[in-house]
């Protein structure tokens, strides 16, 4: 039908731009065109409309909402229990935090307390090596002592020994030269007479 507008305009003889004739030809091709029908009784909007309506008809017939409720019931579902094991998560991983930072705070101190206990073993070890010394020295001071005492002991007996191995070849030497037997005589006689 749009074939027969289009050739009625070409029929009309041209007439000159802005003419009243140009005017005529193109009221006449605009009043031909009409709206296309589908299978010449229905207009396409129509149509359209129609089909729309009976595939929701069909959809709500077949339970799509259902389906799609449920579906996404069990989306939901699905992310709560997600969600839960999130926070499942959440919570054991705040324990392990907190237990570690517990475990770390004991290091700290019992590093510490291992640190003041070695301090105290090492000013006991010295406190110790200082009075052994002090002790080792003393002894070795007694014991130098006790020699050069004994050195001494030894060297005024050897000394006294000597003395009087002089003293008694000196009385015998003396003895021997200013003493005869006579005179020997007389002090026998003498010390027998106080007697």
């Amino acid at each position: 039908m749009a074939e027969n507008a289009h050739t009625g305009a070409e029929a009309l003889p041209a007439a000159e731009p802005g003419t009243p004739e140009d005017a005529q030809a193109h009221l006449n091709a605009e009043v031909h065109h009409a709206e296309p029908l589908l299978l010449g009784f229905a207009p396409p909007v129509a149509v359209v409309s129609a089909s729309m309506l009976v595939l929701l008809l069909v959809a709500l017939w077949k339970g799509v909402p259902k389906l799609v409720t449920s579906g996404l019931d069990a989306k939901i579902a699905d992310i709560k229990a997600q969600l839960e094991e999130a926070k499942t998560l959440r919570a054991q991983a705040e324990a392990l935090r907190k237990e570690y930072a517990d475990k770390i705070a004991g290091a700290e101190k019992d590093a510490a307390s291992m640190l003041e206990h070695a301090r105290h073993e090492a000013e006991a070890i010295i406190a110790k090596a200082e009075h052994d010394t002090i002790e080792l020295i003393a002894r070795r001071e007694k014991m130098a002592e006790d020699r050069i005492g004994a050195a001494e002991r030894s060297a005024v007996a050897e000394l006294r020994t000597t003395a009087a191995t002089a003293a008694a070849q000196a009385a015998q030497n003396l003895i021997r030269g200013g003493y005869s037997a006579e005179a020997d005589k007389a002090l026998v006689d003498q010390s027998i007479g106080a007697i």
